[in-house]
């Protein structure tokens, strides 16, 4: 299983990405996906994730600015970022888990800063 995560920039507060994951290889039908991040000197957390039904769990700083969604034909994840704080920058890393595993991409950069 392979992910690939793109989307990630500098963008200024107040401002808005939209980071997308694809999935490839033997994906069970019955999965979660999700995004994560890790800033400097932290441990990497939650942001939000969605199962194959479209139930969704969110990060509580992230509710109400950040949507996650997919596209189960395309194995794709998406995660839409409005409302960006500084606080928010981070190596974001999509994730999928299903049959009691978990995979890793390889993480994108988000920069807010003026």
């Amino acid at each position: 299983v392979q992910l690939q995560a793109s989307g990630g920039g500098l963008v200024q507060p107040g401002g808005s990405l939209r980071l997308s994951c694809v999935a490839s290889g033997s994906i069970f039908s019955i999965n979660v996906m999700g995004w994560f991040r890790q800033a400097p000197g932290k441990q990497r957390g939650l942001v939000a994730v969605i199962n194959d039904g479209g139930s969704t769990n969110y990060a509580d700083s992230m509710k109400g600015r950040f949507t996650i969604s997919r596209d189960n034909a395309k194995n794709t994840v998406y995660l839409q970022m409005n409302s960006l704080r500084p606080e928010d920058s981070a190596v974001y890393y999509c994730n999928i888990q299903f049959l009691g595993r978990s995979y890793w991409g390889q993480g994108t950069q988000v920069t807010v800063s003026s």
